[in-house]
């Protein structure tokens, strides 16, 4: 029913920024928390950052804190990841998951609502 589209990804020097966008559809935007997680090869998918319905609440994994920040745009059905100073271990496929709830869980396992992917790479 509900269908996430990102979009934003791309090559980038270490340092670097990129903004990711993921354009949602399908239900009622508003009703929904939003985030981003991460999988590099080999590695299971990881919180990177996560709002609530409103965008008043914000939340993100301690490895970008400070330099990874997500929003939302209620108006246009959109979250956003602005990624600023990237790592080479910040390099994933970052993914846009959707949840009907206030708050999103930081654990994949329990969310089945997910974007395509879109594929960062940072080089050092």
């Amino acid at each position: 029913q509900v269908q996430l589209v990102e979009s934003g990804g791309g090559l980038v020097q270490a340092g670097g920024s990129l903004r990711l966008s993921c354009v949602f559809s399908g239900s009622t935007f508003s009703s929904y928390a939003m985030g981003w997680f991460r999988q590099a090869p080999g590695k299971e998918r990881q919180f990177v950052a996560s709002v609530s319905r409103s965008g008043a609440t914000t939340d993100s994994a301690e490895a970008v804190r400070g330099r990874f920040t997500i929003s939302r745009d209620n108006a246009k059905n959109t979250v956003y990841l602005q990624m600023n100073s990237l790592k080479p271990e910040d390099t994933a496929v970052y993914y846009c998951v959707a949840d009907r709830a206030q708050w999103l869980t930081q654990d994949y396992r329990y969310l089945d609502i997910w974007g395509q992917g879109t594929l960062v790479t940072v080089s050092s």
